[in-house]
């Protein structure tokens, strides 16, 4: 559907026969923000005309959902501005937070479906079939975007086009392969499917590898304490256990490789 701005009023609009599906008066609107991961998901909270009860509606837009925050911000300035009013605009009207998102340049090899969630030997398989099936010619220039929440990955030549959106709370097995410069992640997809995506990183795959478990302890962390084990140490299927053990495994074999390859110094004659 269409969402269109015009003549004080919010319209969803079917695209095929131009039908106005929903008709919002943006003076009614209480509030409205943009969603902090990707910048795409858009929401307004307004009281329904024939229930009187406060709804909130969210939106999965196709472009940056930043451009509809503005415009309403922009048609409600101008409504106070005409009414006389001067309160502050941002004390009605807050812009959407945002939150840190790590970008890396990385080269995509592609997705592979497993048939367990977990395991290193899971993970380095499903880096051998892309790199043995492919050449490096083939493989995707990307930007590897890390949030909280999410983990996108868009093409690099165009940021606006996400090949990839997974959520940091679905993803179930990380860790480097056998060659450092490799890094992969397993995603619980549903339905009992579960998709690898591997990727080539410069110099090696460290600190992607590193970024990507900050923002798997930063989920388990913002879980409500009612969603949390009641022990102090994770159960023994638990996506913390999972995760740091998938990620130490992965640093101790870059850790080792980047030894192997260490230069030896002659000795004094």
């Amino acid at each position: 559907m269409y969402l269109l701005l015009e003549n004080n009023m919010l319209n969803l609009v079917d695209p095929m026969d131009r039908s106005v599906l929903h008709s919002q008066p943006i003076a009614s609107i209480r509030v409205w923000g943009v969603g902090r991961d990707n910048g795409r998901d858009f929401a307004y909270v307004a009281r329904d005309k024939n229930t009187r009860i406060l709804k909130c509606h969210v939106f999965r837009c196709d472009t940056p959902a930043k451009a509809i925050a503005t415009s309403l911000h922009e048609i409600c300035s101008r409504d106070r501005m005409q009414a006389g009013l001067d309160l502050p605009l941002q004390a009605e009207f807050p812009t959407p937070k945002t939150e840190q998102v790590q970008k890396f340049q990385v080269l995509y090899l592609g997705m592979v479906p497993v048939a367990r969630p977990i395991g290193m030997d899971i993970l380095n398989g499903a880096i051998d079939s892309l790199m043995g099936s492919s050449n490096r010619e083939d493989w995707t220039p990307v930007d590897l975007n890390v949030a909280d929440a999410t983990v996108t990955i868009s093409k690099e030549k165009d940021e606006g086009e996400v090949l990839v959106e997974c959520r940091v709370r679905f993803l179930s097995f990380m860790g480097v392969g056998r060659n450092v410069h490799t890094f992969a992640f397993i995603m619980d997809a549903g339905s009992h499917r579960f998709d690898c995506h591997v990727f080539w990183c410069e110099p090696n795959a460290g600190h992607v590898s590193e970024a990507v478990q900050a923002a798997c302890m930063k989920c388990l962390v913002a879980r409500p304490p009612s969603q949390r084990a009641c022990s102090s140490s994770p159960p023994g299927d638990s996506v913390s256990r999972r995760v740091s053990t998938s990620v130490k495994r992965g640093m101790l074999s870059l850790i080792d490789t980047l030894k192997q390859k260490r230069p030896v110094t002659e000795l004094p004659q």
